[in-house]
């Protein structure tokens, strides 16, 4: 349940971009774009940041560390694997975020742009619930963020990992809610 939002919250969008958007999804991806683009426009209205947050781990160290080999081949990327999905409008004045690992606060600029503007607490959308949007919310609980997570505008490729977040993660970190729920609260801001 969503108590409240900070006067001063932004909105995050993890990986909402054509290569993983394109992925098989535990929920229909439509309903989580329609919802995330809800939540852009609300944010919008608020005059309050919004944060595009995409994943090209080409390089990263991580993928060279030990762990369980792959199900299968890597798969190349095709070029437009990092842009953002169109049905999420961006503007230029939104802060965009590139990150090579789970979280989208570990070797960028998101913690130092979020601060610079005063932001203290963030609502977290995307995809996929238990990697990019789990270790994004674990990095900013680490920094006092308050986070709320809009549980309709994020998924996962497995609907098992998803559940688990929303049920055993993010309760001890943040409050969950709704589009509208979050929407809701948006209007008691203004």
């Amino acid at each position: 349940m969503i108590t409240a939002l900070d006067k001063n919250t932004a909105l995050v969008l993890i990986d909402l971009q054509k290569g993983v958007v394109g992925l098989t999804l535990a929920h229909p991806v439509a309903d989580i774009l329609a919802n995330s683009a809800k939540l852009v426009a609300a944010f919008r209205k608020a005059g309050l940041p919004i944060v595009i947050v995409n994943v090209n781990p080409a390089g990263a160290a991580w993928l060279k560390a030990r762990k369980e080999p792959a199900a299968g081949p890597p798969r190349p990327h095709q070029a437009d694997w990092i842009e953002i999905t169109p049905e999420i409008k961006t503007e230029p004045g939104d802060i965009f975020i590139t990150k090579q690992t789970w979280g989208a606060f570990y070797e960028t600029q998101l913690d130092q742009e979020l601060k610079k503007i005063g932001v203290t607490g963030i609502v977290l959308a995307g995809v996929s619930t238990s990697a990019g949007v789990e270790g994004t919310a674990r990095q900013a609980s680490e920094r006092a963020y308050n986070i709320t997570f809009a549980k309709d505008a994020m998924t996962d490729m497995v609907a098992e990992a998803h559940e688990r977040s929303l049920k055993y993660i993010f309760p001890r970190i943040g409050e969950i809610g709704d589009t509208e729920d979050v929407i809701k609260q948006l209007a008691v801001l203004s």
